[in-house]
């Protein structure tokens, strides 16, 4: 390891936000929790109110570096975030937090690998992030904002807006350096606890999708320097879609994802935001066409979401969400 130094980075703390997905938290508790104290002080499980067996499970446990939390509602992974890493904060004051859903977890030594790497000038890491078969997982592959450099937006807009114009490159999965970084996902994403206590928490209110997002792009507009770092690696046994057209299931789903990416297009694109709606809108209004028998609950969630999305309204109960697919 090129990079690896005789060091550490400190008190290390993992939040792990999960609901109704009790044999992927289990996997994960155990992926964690073989990692030695040293490398790992604690692991901050929110359950978000859970309806299977994992608050039964949860109870059950009785290692000294759990810290348990069962949320009173389902707050969506934005809320379940935004708890934990309060939660590590206030009882822990931890040097880093590491973040992750229930079906992410650190491959072996991964967390090992993080105390010995050379990160003094970087304020948040993100892990190379795979699927269970050992391919890069794409919705997990970090960014660079387009925006804010001439030469990705270019290259970004020559292909039409593909995502391998401001994505990072299997090049840089295979490197061994620490490559500068706008946005990323939270499975696998480290930030030091002086960071937190400088930008705060990510916005709770937008339920799923886009927070962690939009939360590494406040840190790099506010001055942090985010690298993605190869030899630090995560799974991702992800099953957000099931079907090969990629439809979201369920239906509302729809909603959080096209009303947050509108937020995280305004805070990436800033005065060239009104030149993104005229590429994005109209392709997502031509998605339509894969719901057949839901045209009009597909068709109320998105006018929603643009709606919401362009207003900034995000102060919409969640139950209220999941009712709008049986409006008439």
């Amino acid at each position: 390891m090129s990079e690896e130094l005789d060091q550490t980075q400190g008190n290390l703390v993992a939040v792990v936000v999960t609901y109704n997905r009790l044999s992927q938290l289990q996997i994960t508790v155990d992926h964690l929790l073989n990692s030695a104290p040293e490398h790992l002080h604690t692991v901050v499980i929110v359950d978000n109110a859970s309806t299977d067996d994992t608050a039964t499970w949860l109870a059950a446990q009785d290692d000294p570096r759990l810290r348990i939390h069962r949320s009173e509602i389902n707050a969506g992974g934005a809320g379940g975030f935004e708890t934990g890493m309060r939660i590590a904060m206030d009882e822990f004051d931890p040097d880093w937090l590491v973040l992750m859903d229930d079906d992410g977890r650190p491959q072996a030594d991964a967390l090992k690998t993080f105390h010995h790497l050379d990160l003094g000038k970087w304020d948040a890491i993100a892990a190379a992030v795979y699927d269970d078969k050992g391919e890069i997982c794409d919705m997990n592959c970090p960014s660079r904002n387009p925006f804010w450099n001439l030469r990705v937006f270019l290259r970004t807009s020559l292909r039409l807006g593909g995502r391998s114009g401001f994505h990072l490159k299997p090049s840089d999965y295979a490197g061994t350096q620490p490559v500068d970084i706008d946005i990323t996902s939270f499975v696998g994403f480290f930030i030091r606890g002086a960071a937190v206590k400088r930008n705060g928490y990510p916005d709770p209110s937008l339920f799923v999708y886009g927070d962690d997002a939009l939360y590494s792009l406040s840190l790099r507009k506010a001055g942090s320097a985010i690298a993605f770092h190869p030899q630090i690696k995560f799974e991702h046994a992800f099953q957000t879609f099931q079907n090969e057209d990629r439809r979201f299931r369920p239906l509302w789903k729809l909603y959080y994802y096209h009303r947050n990416l509108l937020l995280l297009y305004r805070a990436a694109s800033g005065p060239l935001f009104g030149l993104v709606l005229l590429m994005f809108l109209p392709k997502w209004a031509l998605k339509v066409r894969h719901h057949s028998g839901e045209t009009r609950a597909f068709t109320r969630y998105m006018w929603r979401a643009i709606s919401h999305g362009l207003r900034r309204h995000t102060n919409v109960a969640h139950d209220d969400v999941v009712e709008w697919s049986k409006s008439p």
